[in-house]
């Protein structure tokens, strides 16, 4: 009967393997569907919609191939159109019966002119690198063959060129994983090794009893008297008794079939060495974690950039102004800063030529970037505000990032050191952005284009001033530090000039105009720019204003003396939370930066 079992439990465990087998092999379909996209007629750029990128749910990935570099990138659909309306294109996207469809797109029309070669020049093909734009979310690029992993929704597309000008590969596809896993394949190969184990342990155990019970069976005889031994005899008949039985020899040999057991359990385990869409999955469901929630408001546009992007353009722009910087060359720089910042870092170029011993300005700060808060914005311009923290001097930055159009890089209009003691408002997160108040808000407790004015008649008047009141006094190191620079100037103009000359102090508004991104809290966060202006006077006929230990004003103003006086401005570059109308709460100081930005001698 053990015969039977051990066959019966062979069989089984062959059916039982071969079927696992096969799930992994002859049974098991393809892991992706592919679909191609079929390019009829040349064009430097294909756009592949979202909807085709999601005609399979799933992640996608996309392969392109051609010769030479091949580019693709992928970010807002609404973005890579706005990118691609001055130059023809060819479009992927779904028709009514959801097959995908390629049509060339032609540039817009644009506004007739009556200047003939003005009108020529528009009707030229416009070519560009989509090479490092800051307005795609991520780009790859390779040689020949480009494959690119993505997991995009309906509203975003990727981009497909070369280099701009020659034509797009036009051999490209998208494929999508299709689930196709085993999960009782591994069962039934290691249950299939177990059973077949047991089925040899069955054979081994009837071979064993069919050696034991083997020969006929006889009724007993009368056995002869037991002798002894006689241990003096020569020769082969001694009757020496073997220590040893025949039957325990055979058992003997018998064990060492028992090693096969281990053996094709272990076969059976390595074979089924598979991946683990080869095993059930035994664990409960993950239950999502609930999270704090935040409410969009209805109609809100897109935020500017992500994260992700915001460390990148940050990146790009830190690496450009350190080669300014190093080559004191203001046009690089205006590639990537603009307005204040930009003035600042001209103003040290000038002196630095002049003047070989003065500091170059400080490195942009790029890592970690704590806080990004995008504008919520689906044209131009869209702006970004960020704050990086300085890890070695354990201080922070806070900038202001702005896009001027589609194709233009972002630049760095804005920047700051945040107070040590600074607590940044209530921000809306980066996947939601924020709005932009209008320079005239009556939403807040002062509009942003009257912070600047305000601000500066308090540095002038202090609590005489009628805003003084609207503006926290605790924590504000900006009105500390300019009263006590203007005492110890005055002192040491005092010193020489003392009833000679004059020096009179005052601020206003600069030229740039205010920036601000709304709070959680219907308050916003607003920039300014703020100058400082020192005006030193003869006040005695025939005197003269010297600049003896002056260099910096004598570098700027190209003069060492004068008999009208000197003008010198500084340029203050100001951060403030401006609260919503109806708050109790004072507009407080989030951070500065001070700069000298001219000087010149009175005409």
């Amino acid at each position: 009967m053990r015969f039977v079992w051990a066959v019966a439990a062979f069989v089984l465990a062959a059916v039982m393997i071969g079927a696992g087998i096969a799930q992994r092999t002859i049974f098991q379909g393809p892991d992706t569907d592919i679909v191609a996209i079929a390019v009829e007629e040349e064009a430097p750029y294909l756009l592949v919609d979202g909807e085709v990128l999601n005609e399979l749910p799933g992640a996608q990935t996309l392969r392109a191939q051609g010769e030479g570099e091949i580019f693709a990138a992928y970010g807002r659909t609404a973005d890579m159109q706005a990118w691609l309306v001055d130059t023809p294109y060819n479009m992927a996207t779904l028709d009514g019966d959801g097959e995908i469809t390629t049509e060339p797109v032609q540039p817009e029309t644009p506004v007739e002119s009556t200047d003939v070669a003005a009108g020529e020049a528009a009707e030229e093909v416009v070519a560009r690198s989509p090479i490092g734009s800051d307005l795609w979310l991520d780009e790859y690029q390779q040689s020949d063959i480009l494959i690119a992993p993505l997991q995009l929704p309906a509203d975003m597309s990727v981009l497909v060129a070369s280099d701009g000008t020659l034509p797009a590969p036009a051999n490209v596809s998208v494929s999508w994983p299709i689930p196709n896993a085993t999960p009782w394949a591994g069962p039934l190969i290691v249950g299939g090794g177990i059973l077949m184990a047991v089925g040899v342990l069955l054979y081994i155990l009837g071979i064993r009893h069919a050696r034991r019970s083997r020969g006929p069976r006889r009724k007993g005889l009368p056995l002869p008297v037991t002798e002894p031994i006689d241990l003096s005899v020569d020769g082969v008949d001694k009757g020496v008794i073997s220590s040893t039985p025949a039957t325990r020899r055979s058992l003997t040999g018998g064990r060492r079939a028992f090693a096969v057991l281990p053996v094709v359990a272990v076969s059976a385990l390595l074979f089924t060495g598979c991946s683990a869409d080869a095993w059930p999955e035994l664990g409960p469901t993950p239950t999502p974690t609930p999270s704090a929630t935040v409410i969009e408001q209805e109609g809100q546009q897109a935020p500017a950039v992500t994260k992700p992007q915001a460390e990148r353009i940050l990146s790009r722009i830190a690496a450009t102004v350190a080669d300014a910087d190093a080559a004191m060359d203001e046009q690089l720089a205006a590639t990537r800063l603009d307005g204040a910042a930009l003035a600042a870092r001209a103003t040290n170029y000038n002196l630095r030529a002049a003047l070989p011993d003065h500091a170059a300005p400080a490195a942009i700060l790029t890592k970690p970037l704590e806080i990004v808060l995008p504008q919520a914005n689906d044209s131009w311009p869209r702006s970004v505000l960020a704050v990086v923290d300085d890890e070695e001097t354990k201080t922070s930055s806070i900038m202001v990032l702005t896009q001027q159009d589609a194709w233009a890089p972002y630049k760095l209009s804005y920047t700051a050191s945040l107070e040590a003691s600074t607590t940044m408002p209530d921000l809306a997160p980066v996947y939601i952005g924020a709005v932009q108040p209008a320079p005239d808000s009556p939403f807040l407790v002062m509009a942003p284009e009257d912070v600047a004015a305000a601000y500066a008649d308090i540095i002038n008047k202090g609590e005489e001033s009628e805003f003084y009141d609207m503006f926290e006094v605790e924590g504000d190191q900006l009105r500390v530090s300019i009263a006590a620079d203007r005492q110890r100037r005055l002192d040491k103009f005092n010193e020489t000039a003392d009833g000679t000359g004059s020096m009179a102090f005052s601020s206003g508004p600069g030229k740039y105009g205010p920036f601000a991104l709304a709070t959680v809290e219907s308050g916003a966060i607003v920039a300014v720019n703020i100058n400082e202006t020192d005006t030193v006077k003869p006040t005695n006929e025939g005197a003269v204003i010297k600049l003896p230990e002056n260099a910096t004003v004598k570098a700027l103003a190209g003069a060492a003396e004068s008999a009208t006086g000197f003008l010198t401005t500084f340029t203050d570059q100001v951060f403030f939370y401006v609260p919503g109308q109806g708050s109790t709460d004072k507009i407080r100081l989030l951070g500065y930066s001070s700069d000298i930005l001219d000087a010149k001698v009175i005409k």
